[in-house]
């Protein structure tokens, strides 16, 4: 942490949103941020160097479930959707993106079929225009769910030129060559980004990892070579247990408040008077 008080303006913060800036909920459409996510957001925006909310969700999306656009202090924010497909900057309002990868349209209607032959007509299918999400979470055995349907759905996936990305009782259909690894090295090789040493990144699944695996080739084998990362992990709701990216990071938080939290305390040491020389604090 000593770096990133003594120098803010080179710290990147990168963060997942639902999980981790909002509580899991049982339908993604009714999912909101936590209360005091956007103040903490823009308490820190102006300290560092970008703040970046990377996740699965299209990014009009999450401007509507979070209440980030026009934001106080957030006018810099950035945000990397579906994977970091789409891209958007609160300069500008812009959403940039490709057009959807054509698999996704023809997969749909093969994977209503394929929950139906699976007993699965429950799960909830997540139309994300250039993704699609089948959860389990509602269902009354997830995980049973999941093995159920990993297999007929990573074949499935192939035969439409997609990939298959698991997260906490989702399996999700998406266009190949992208994902938050991707994200966070273009984010990183944006000119007005070149002078960052420090990321620091809060994720909860298992998408977040190609993130944690970016940020560790950022920071080199001895940890500072490169640049220099602090990789926070949200555990949210004990029932699942632990996964690989809690073992990897940094710092282990119980849930979207204690990320909250945290925040604020790193909002806070940026704004106290820097110690004057010999260590008492100017006034």
């Amino acid at each position: 942490m000593d770096r990133v008080l003594a120098d803010p303006q080179r710290v990147l913060l990168a963060t997942d949103f639902d999980g981790v800036l909002a509580p899991i909920v049982s339908d993604p459409a009714q999912a909101k941020a936590h209360p005091d996510a956007v103040r903490v957001l823009g308490r820190l925006a102006g300290s560092l160097a970008a703040v970046v909310i990377v996740t699965g969700r299209p990014v009009r999306d999450v401007l509507r479930v979070g209440a980030f656009e026009g934001a106080a202090g957030l006018q810099r924010l950035r945000i990397r959707g579906q994977y970091g497909i789409e891209q958007w900057n609160a300069g500008s309002g812009d959403v940039i993106a490709p057009d959807p990868h054509p698999g996704i349209a023809d997969a749909r209607p093969a994977v209503v079929e394929l929950l139906a032959r699976l007993d699965l007509a429950d799960a909830h299918i997540e139309d994300k225009g250039r993704a699609l999400g089948v959860h389990v979470r509602r269902l009354s055995d997830p995980q049973r769910a999941l093995a159920q349907l990993r297999e007929p759905l990573s074949a499935l996936a192939a035969e439409h030129d997609l990939v298959v990305e698991p997260g906490k009782n989702v399996l999700e259909l998406r266009a190949p060559g992208m994902d938050k690894g991707v994200a966070v090295n273009s984010l990183l090789d944006e000119p007005e980004l070149s002078g960052v040493h420090t990321v620091i990144y809060a994720g909860d699944d298992l998408g977040d990892l190609a993130a944690f695996d970016a940020i560790e080739r950022h920071r080199g084998p001895d940890g500072h070579a490169a640049g220099a990362g602090l990789l926070l992990g949200v555990a949210g709701n004990p029932a699942e247990g632990r996964n690989e990216l809690l073992d990897r990071a940094d710092l282990v938080l119980s849930s979207p408040d204690e990320l909250v939290s945290w925040l604020d305390q790193l909002a806070d040491a940026l704004a106290a008077p820097a110690p004057a020389p010999g260590g008492t604090q100017a006034t």
